[in-house]
């Protein structure tokens, strides 16, 4: 589509995430979007949510909403487990779509859903809304330029906390529904951050633990990475600390540069700290003021709109969106196997490139320190 007309949305999934996040993005940018259908197995929902927000169309089935209502982006907000069929579907009927993360339970279903893309479209997105701060691509631009040297090491820390009461929602801390605890599905967003800022990893080596919440996940893990670049990162991913925090450190040879905050970040909670030999004229020159955009569901979606009306891919799509789930997944394997994983080894004759326990029937990680969920 084109910039002509508005383009038509809808919304699939009409819980917690949808309300809180992607309606508010969707409504600021009216201009150019409209929802026209929202879609919900439970019809209760469905309906209460299209009557409290003026959406037209109501529906209990994917394929006949994408049919009938016909959306030319389609947002996705349902559990995990049923993200890769959901955004297949929407793709095969011409829709673009705006997932939320996890994208989807493993590599192996990540490239089903890049199979189901057209050459020049539709495309299918991750949620990563957090490279779409000014900020964020403030520092990537540096980066680019070799303004702030080579990078050598980094800090990637999700240390928030999600209490039992969380995790009694029947489909959340099961491999077979959320995917992964977590490193899939908490921490992702930091690490997509690093990621899209340093470039691809080599080489990784995990742990992870169960070591309070019952579930059958784990719910914290640690990591040492290596990227491509020679530049080495650790990793901190938990549900366990009460004191909450996301927290990114990037040193370069000339600057240290770090990001402080929880959900969402501004200009502000970026802090340059230049090496001694760096000038202070060169290091103000790193933050220039510049016009702020928070990150957020609205940057991404903005971005996104843009793409959709040029027929680009955007960022977070195909081999973008897959590098944090490579990630994850490297991880995971690590923890489970106790050896360092190579990012070259996750291809489909992995069995973690199918599940990202690697098949395994019950894990017992040996800092278990509570029983596991039957």
């Amino acid at each position: 589509m084109t910039g002509a007309r508005k383009a038509r949305v809808a919304i699939v999934g009409t819980g917690g995430i949808a309300r809180i996040c992607h309606l508010p993005a969707l409504r600021a940018e009216r201009a150019r979007a409209e929802v026209v259908a929202a879609m919900d197995v439970d019809a209760a929902r469905v309906e209460a949510f299209c009557a409290e927000h003026e959406i037209p169309a109501a529906y209990t089935d994917l394929d006949r909403m994408l049919e009938e209502a016909r959306p030319d982006l389609v947002h996705v907000c349902t559990p995990p487990a049923a993200h890769a069929a959901q955004v297949v579907a929407c793709l095969n009927a011409g829709a673009w779509v705006l997932c939320e993360k996890p994208p989807c339970l493993s590599l192996a279903e990540y490239d089903t859903i890049t199979a189901a893309e057209g050459a020049d479209g539709p495309y299918a997105a991750v949620v990563f809304q957090h490279r779409f701060g000014s900020g964020a691509r403030r520092l990537g631009r540096l980066i680019d330029a070799g303004a702030l040297g080579r990078p050598l090491v980094a800090q990637c820390v999700t240390a928030w906390y999600r209490d039992q009461d969380y995790f009694d929602v029947p489909w959340r801390g099961r491999w077979a529904t959320e995917g992964g605890g977590p490193t899939l599905g908490h921490g992702v967003h930091q690490m997509d951050l690093m990621l899209a800022l340093l470039g691809e990893w080599a080489e990784v080596r995990a742990m992870a633990g169960r070591l309070d919440r019952r579930v059958e996940t784990e719910d914290v893990s640690l990591a040492t990475v290596r990227f491509e670049s020679g530049a080495m990162a650790t990793v901190l991913n938990s549900v366990l600390s009460p004191r909450e925090e996301s927290y990114l450190r990037f040193d370069f040879t000339d600057a240290t540069v770090e990001l402080r905050h929880l959900y969402g970040y501004g200009d502000g909670d970026w802090v340059y700290t230049p090496a001694p030999h760096v000038s202070e004229e060169t290091a103000a020159a790193w933050t220039a003021p510049q016009a702020e955009v928070p990150s957020s569901h609205l940057a991404q979606l903005s971005a996104l709109l843009d793409c959709v009306e040029r027929g680009e891919r955007p960022p977070t799509s195909g081999r973008g969106g897959r590098q944090a789930l490579e990630l994850v997944t490297g991880i995971y394997k690590s923890a489970f196997t106790g050896r360092p994983v190579a990012r070259a080894e996750l291809t489909p004759d992995d069995p973690f490139y199918h599940h990202l326990h690697g098949g395994a029937p019950g894990w017992a990680p040996p800092t278990r320190a509570v029983e596991a969920v039957s």
